[in-house]
């Protein structure tokens, strides 16, 4: 079948959800490989602010700054000041130390590093997701988030999608498992934010779809490999790369 320019096929393979248990420690063994997935409550990691704050670049600095709210900027500075912390035990480095440069659509890389990461963080919880060479994607939810889920379904999802969450036992966590799905995807790709969620497809197996948004066509991959799991009864994670992945461990920091 040939394509129009300016569009493409994609195809997403989507495993899950099931339950995972994180492990109670705060970093796997050396030369652990695959991809690590760390997990945190927020509550816990407020004592530490200031130092995460000191560790923070200027542009991360600046960004902070913005927030009106100051539970939002406490959430950024834990966020991000986490993610220095446990990026620097795996290079073994002080988190003050890194420095990142930023594709076009923001998302963070180590130049020269083969290691590849992403964060995601919601109401209560964050998670940090380190790989080796191929990019990745995570998105965290907490179903303690107050969302119209069938208001914003009808608005972001396919009609298939729609049909699968209404008539789900628990509709808000099918619909958290999709959006999680998407989102991964997209920051996976580097784009991270598309206006027409629906031409994402994520509730089969294998799906396979024609994308068309330029910068998505322009950086997404042609195969994306999915996987969701249910951590406990309240957190949703997904996360998304290039390559099909193994056994995944989370670890609770």
């Amino acid at each position: 079948m040939s394509m129009s320019t300016g569009e493409r096929l994609l195809t997403i393979h989507c495993g899950g959800p099931e339950p995972i248990v994180p492990i109670a420690d705060s970093m796997p063994p050396k030369g652990a490989k695959g991809i690590v997935l760390h997990f945190a409550k927020l509550a816990p990691h407020r004592d530490h602010i200031p130092a995460y704050r000191a560790s923070l670049d200027p542009v991360e600095m600046e960004r902070a700054a913005r927030f009106r709210f100051d539970v939002d900027r406490e959430r950024f500075i834990i966020a991000h000041g986490l993610l220095r912390k446990l990026l620097a035990d795996h290079l073994d480095a002080r988190p003050a130390d890194l420095r990142f440069d930023r594709g076009p659509y923001g998302k963070p890389f180590i130049k020269g590093v083969d290691l590849r990461f992403n964060l995601s963080d919601t109401k209560d919880a964050l998670v940090v997701a380190i790989g080796g060479e191929v990019e990745i994607g995570v998105d965290v939810e907490t179903m303690a988030r107050t969302v119209d889920h069938m208001a914003v379904g009808e608005h972001y999802f396919t009609p298939e999608e729609v049909e699968v969450i209404a008539s789900a036992p628990e509709p808000k966590r099918r619909f958290l498992e999709y959006w999680t799905r998407k989102e991964a995807v997209l920051k996976a790709s580097g784009v991270g934010i598309m206006d027409d969620l629906r031409v994402l497809r994520v509730d089969g197996a294998v799906n396979r779809m024609t994308i068309r948004h330029e910068a998505f066509v322009r950086h997404a991959a042609e195969v994306y490999h999915l996987h969701t799991w249910h951590m406990g009864a309240e957190h949703i994670l997904s996360v998304a790369t290039e390559i099909a992945f193994g056994e995944v461990a989370i670890h609770e920091v």
